[in-house]
């Protein structure tokens, strides 16, 4: 059996401890300590880290799990049974873990006084973290100005600065307290509270009021499972994200000539511009291939009743041979086999008007191109352009009189 500290004390970094158990499980070793501060993966809160220091050495810790009322440790080295360790958790990582449990009971009571929603599972991630809440109406997202005031709630109950308090009440005590949800164990239940607006059984790690949470910020809202999924974060990390949108926002507003406030306006005018210069674009790419595929039809070679037009562009991609191919093709008697180089081999489109009986496809195939398309249609690469003069010699030995 493991006394655990931080029921005591979320503040306690320090303690000293005996190792009264070992064990080999997962491909690592294991210790059981007869008391300890380091908080087992439990209730959506990861396991502290930290290290345990004894006359001989240090044993890192990196992961810490319950079974029964036993905590075990995942140590790097062995440490002798009965050893008297001095445990130090890692303070940083396990605050950080009070700031998003502690947010999360703030953000789960305000989607219960706001809308009814009864949360069903927390997961605290290295960056974000999400609670799956089941609404009365069975929807799955809010309406922004809902977010907004969720939020704007989530963060005048931090401002309060309201203590936050942990307790194990006995059976009388529990059952007259307004608990927004019930206990998920029946006995030893520990309860939580925060001011006069958020009391939830609760086994993890919080701060000693709301104020230390800093700021909560959500960040999205999603289905998940039928239910609706809320990302968050909370203290440190909601400073952090605050920073990396202000940072985006500068660098964006640098290059657009604009502040934060006029940057959303500033985009649906580089969007504007950007599509009509598509637009622009395509118009003049089909000119061009219009004029292009008037000279190379002037040119094209005589095989009877057919006319085959043999191009190699400079500089065009896949979409360009389509568009000129297609120009090409809208005389019915045409066949055009047309490659472009590229920085590896090639690309190549052969094609046919409705007249030609011919299996594109299968030539490009047949002359040593890796692709594929319709009868009247193919595009494939090619590792050398020499497939050009191979499908060009097969028509020939096709139409030739």
């Amino acid at each position: 059996m493991t006394d655990r500290l931080y029921y005591q004390d979320a503040y306690l970094t320090t303690f000293t401890g005996m190792v009264i158990g070992q064990k080999t499980q997962d491909g690592g070793l294991w210790l059981a300590l007869d008391r300890s501060a380091f908080y087992p993966t439990s209730g959506g809160q990861p396991y502290d880290t930290g290290v345990l220091r004894y006359p001989e050495g240090e044993a890192y810790v990196t992961d810490v799990q319950v079974e029964g009322d036993t905590v075990w440790h995942r140590v790097d080295r062995e440490v002798p049974p009965r050893t008297q360790v001095e445990g130090e958790i890692d303070w940083p990582r396990r605050f950080d873990h009070m700031q998003q449990h502690g947010g999360e009971h703030i953000l789960a009571g305000c989607i219960w006084n706001l809308f009814g929603g009864v949360t069903r599972g927390l997961h605290l991630g290295q960056e974000d973290s999400t609670i799956d809440v089941t609404m009365p109406d069975g929807r799955v997202h809010l309406s922004p100005q809902e977010m907004e005031e969720l939020e704007e709630m989530a963060n005048r109950r931090i401002q309060q600065d309201a203590p936050i308090k942990s307790w194990f009440p006995d059976e009388a005590e529990l059952d007259s307290l307004p608990l927004r949800k019930p206990s998920a164990v029946k006995e030893h239940v520990r309860v939580v509270a925060a001011g006069d607006f958020e009391m939830v059984p609760c086994g993890g790690t919080h701060p000693g009021s709301t104020g230390q949470l800093g700021m909560l910020k959500i960040i999205s809202i999603i289905p998940a499972k039928g239910k609706m999924r809320v990302c968050f974060v909370a203290g440190m990390r909601a400073l952090k994200y605050y920073q990396t949108l202000y940072s985006a926002c500068q660098q964006a507003g640098s290059l657009l000539s604009a502040g934060a406030d006029t940057l959303p306006q500033a985009v649906e005018k580089l969007q504007a511009n950007l599509t009509q210069a598509r637009y622009d674009a395509v118009q003049w790419q089909k000119k061009a291939s219009q004029a292009l595929a008037a000279q190379l039809s002037s040119q094209a070679e005589r095989l009877g009743e057919y006319v085959l037009v043999v191009h190699q562009a400079e500089g065009a991609d896949m979409e360009g041979l389509k568009t000129l191919a297609q120009q090409l093709i809208a005389k019915p008697h045409t066949i055009a086999l047309l490659a472009a180089s590229q920085q590896e081999g090639g690309v190549v489109t052969f094609a046919r008007g409705e007249l030609v009986q011919l299996d594109m496809a299968k030539l490009l195939r047949d002359s040593g191109a890796k692709g594929g398309g319709r009868p009247d249609f193919a595009q494939g690469k090619a590792g050398s352009l020499a497939v050009l003069e191979t499908a060009v010699q097969a028509i020939r030995g096709l139409y030739s009189t």
